[in-house]
């Protein structure tokens, strides 16, 4: 097979800095990946500016906005949010990834600890997982009855509609990756000394339940999509293109001004 050929436009996005930086950090010269992550970076650049005209939107017009990101481990979604976020105004944003519930939270009304965190006026609040660790996690691990699980099943639509009649803007994405990328990911977690800290118990047994997850994530999504909020189901599998699509997604999905000064 005949290698790709690179124009003129090519070579001279590799004779730029991030381009000669992208070439020599990898081990194999690649200069079509590279020119692919110059693209990446010149789009992203350009969404991100787009990020800080919504957020001023937000601040200017004390709106409130809630993002839940959900999808299996080692889907993306930190990495994503780590992109929607590193430009915009930190005193104007919380990141939240909730920990295992306390004893006085374990007998509290299951969404009581998620309204805690609520954002105030002007402000962005994303959840690296949410309340659906009911939907899913936590009836795949054990961690809930199926008692529990059924209520938050009947209350979860009601609920999420009380937070958008409140005046609240909620934008819910899924990130989805096959059972093949997320082994590699895995594997790449636990050969890296610097990610070894995102490995749990849990990611542990993910390939094993794959399909009970599986099992529950469609339950999750029917049950949303007749009587509530749809999730935005991003393919997930490549990063880059996942996360420019999840940026798409939200400044498409929140109403602001494109010419406002910021």
């Amino acid at each position: 097979m005949d290698k790709p050929t690179l124009t003129p436009k090519d070579l001279s996005k590799l004779n730029s800095k991030k381009g000669l930086i992208s070439l020599l950090s990898n081990d194999i010269i690649n200069p079509q990946k590279s020119i692919r992550y110059i693209d990446y970076i010149k789009k992203l650049t350009k969404l991100q500016v787009e990020l800080i005209k919504l957020q001023t939107h937000i601040i200017n017009n004390n709106q409130r906005v809630i993002i839940i990101f959900e999808g299996r481990d080692a889907a993306g979604k930190g990495g994503a949010i780590r992109r929607l976020t590193e430009r915009i105004n930190p005193r104007h944003f919380r990141i939240i990834a909730l920990p295992k519930p306390s004893e006085e939270e374990e007998t509290q009304w299951y969404f009581q600890r998620y309204i805690k965190e609520f954002p105030k006026t002007g402000e962005i609040l994303f959840f690296d997982r949410s309340w659906y660790n009911r939907a899913v996690v936590e009836p795949v691990n054990g961690f809930c009855t199926e008692e529990q699980y059924t209520t938050f099943i009947n209350q979860v639509n009601n609920f999420e509609r009380m937070i958008t009649e409140s005046g609240i803007q909620l934008v819910k994405i899924y990130m989805s990756i096959s059972k093949k990328e997320q082994e590699k990911r895995f594997k790449d977690i636990k050969n890296n000394p610097l990610k070894l800290w995102k490995m749990s118990k849990v990611d542990e047994k993910a390939q094993e339940l794959w399909d009970v997850y599986t099992l529950y994530k469609d339950k999750m999504f029917t049950n949303t999509k007749e009587n509530g909020i749809p999730f935005k189901v991003i393919k997930a599998n490549r990063k880059t293109d996942a996360r420019i699509e999840a940026i798409e997604y939200l400044l498409e999905k929140i109403p602001y001004d494109k010419n406002i000064k910021t």
